[in-house]
């Protein structure tokens, strides 16, 4: 069996799954009373920015305190599965057994892909959230990672994309996937803060949802 590690990202006491390859994470937990699961200020880590970062603080600390074979994330409420829905919805959790077989044939797994039939990936992100974060990561992406731009640029012409930062990779694939994606993040939010942007909570946690278009970049 392979072994494979998936941190199920949490902020509050949830039903978790039983198979032993998850690892229930509480993200967000610099300052907050413990819950019982593994803390994601633990480590390294920057659980203090998880009110901008949203579940990549998890992100971050799976990559920097996990050695494991594979390593995953999911969420307390969204989960990989291959069943159909039943009544007791932790009866459908894709299971060791099953990623093993899965992993077997793929270096990586995400969900399905989510469709947006009116907008471009673009356009809905500019009508849901300030663009400008956005625009400034294509131009962190021109200068650090030029060539990913025409991929990044794409953005303005796909409908679909695998949302929700959920994936199980393959280490060596999964490292270099975070150095990447924090690379530009990080620097994404040293230009926002030297340019004086400030937004209310919700519209503050641009980096979480600029990562799921990242994932497919």
């Amino acid at each position: 069996m392979k072994d494979i590690k998936i941190i199920v990202a949490t902020h509050k006491k949830y039903e978790m799954p039983k198979d032993t390859m998850y690892i229930p994470l509480q993200v967000g937990a610099d300052g907050k009373d413990d819950i019982g699961y593994t803390k994601d200020n633990t480590g390294e880590n920057i659980s203090i920015k998880n009110p901008f970062f949203c579940e990549l603080t998890g992100m971050y600390w799976a990559w920097k305190n996990i050695d494991a074979e594979y390593i995953g994330l999911v969420h307390y409420r969204r989960h990989f599965s291959f069943k159909k829905k039943t009544k007791n919805k932790f009866d459908n959790i894709l299971s060791k057994k099953e990623a093993d077989l899965l992993l077997s044939n793929n270096e990586i797994v995400l969900p399905r892909k989510r469709y947006y039939v009116i907008e471009t990936l673009y356009n809905h992100y500019k009508h849901t959230m300030f663009v400008e974060p956005l625009d400034k990561t294509r131009d962190i992406i021109e200068e650090l990672y030029p060539e990913y731009l025409s991929e990044f640029d794409k953005l303005k012409c796909r409908r679909s994309a695998h949302m929700f930062n959920m994936f199980i990779m393959k280490n060596n694939i999964f490292s270099e996937y975070s150095k990447w994606l924090f690379d530009i993040l990080f620097e994404l939010e040293k230009r926002m803060k030297e340019e004086g942007y400030q937004y209310n909570a919700f519209h503050s946690r641009f980096y979480g949802r600029i990562s799921e278009l990242l994932l497919d970049v």
